[in-house]
């Protein structure tokens, strides 16, 4: 028997079976893998025909293993971990690679600006940033360590705190020259720029909600901009379209240089305590040179910006 026909005829069918089989659902599988649903479907359904054996029972709201399913399914995941991890090793041998997956917001704002001092002093070590807004699966994504925002009953086990973040509202110098903002008051008769999140996903970003914690009646007109970014927000700030809610310390360097200020003082920061910066690295990444040395640096950029914030104080 020819020993190409003891394998499925492409990988991606495993793959797209595996997630199914472990999700129990073709939607959550179609979700991890960025594909769609009819597209797991498909590959589960070619596996069987592949097969010649039925893997799951389709009911009405519901996806479950057969008996031959359940069995394929513990194999099929022993064999694409060990593939993963013969994948990692090769990498590992070559060019050293740190694969970081992280928010849109924080690679734009935080991390990417600092890279540059990084490729400076490693420049043997390259950098992959997977910047999105979907909680990967690190090990089954070929990730080495991911940077979360989110309280830390979501962020995982073993996750270290890299520092939280509070909100206050910052503008560019150019927009408040001339302009006498000495309270909320004043400062809401001014351009507010909006995060366009309709679901409140993330409400302490939301000016309506920062009105309601300064008790202030939200103006009814607002003659500001609406974008589906955060970063995007702030790049409107600098530029002098209107007044932003700042995340510090993410808009620290916007501050630093000048290119930000702050309207108002003190007592308008709100701060969102139960949340944070986490840094999740797997046991097996962690255990590698280069990971260690980016995780080191990280720290150190950490402390750095926690020194500064001080002196700024």
């Amino acid at each position: 028997m020819s020993r190409q026909r003891d394998l499925p005829a492409s990988l991606d069918l495993l793959r797209g079976f595996e997630a199914a089989a472990r999700l129990l659902s073709f939607t959550a599988a179609a979700s991890e893998l960025f594909v769609t649903q009819s597209a797991v479907s498909r590959q589960v359904q070619q596996l069987e025909e592949q097969l010649g054996v039925k893997l799951f029972e389709r009911r009405t709201r519901a996806l479950v293993l057969t008996d031959a399913g359940e069995l394929y399914a513990r194999e099929v995941t022993k064999a694409l971990n060990a593939l993963r991890e013969a994948t990692a090793a090769v990498r590992a041998s070559t060019t050293p690679v740190v694969r970081v997956t992280t928010t849109v917001t924080f690679a734009s704002l935080w991390l990417v600006p600092r890279l540059a001092e990084f490729q400076a002093r490693h420049a043997d070590i390259s950098v992959h940033v997977v910047a999105d807004n979907t909680m990967r699966d690190l090990e089954r994504n070929a990730l080495d360590l991911a940077i979360r925002y989110s309280p830390e009953t979501a962020a995982g086990a073993g996750a270290e705190r890299l520092f939280g973040e509070h909100v206050a509202p910052v503008a560019s110098p150019a927009l408040l020259k001339g302009r006498a903002v000495r309270t909320p008051e004043d400062l809401l008769r001014l351009p507010l720029l909006e995060l366009d999140d309709p679901a409140l996903s993330v409400p302490w970003l939301s000016w309506k909600v920062w009105c309601e914690a300064m008790k202030l009646e939200r103006p009814r007109e607002n003659r500001g901009l609406a974008f589906s970014h955060y970063d995007q927000v702030i790049q409107a700030a600098i530029a002098g379209q209107g007044v932003a809610l700042g995340r510090f310390p993410l808009v620290d360097p916007f501050l630093a240089d000048g290119r930000l200020a702050l309207p108002l003082k003190g007592r308008q920061y709100a701060t969102q305590a139960t949340r944070a910066y986490w840094l999740i690295v797997p046991p097996a990444a962690a255990r590698r040179a280069e990971v260690e040395v980016f995780t080191d640096w990280l720290r150190e950029q950490v402390a750095a910006q926690a020194n500064g914030g001080k002196r700024r104080r």
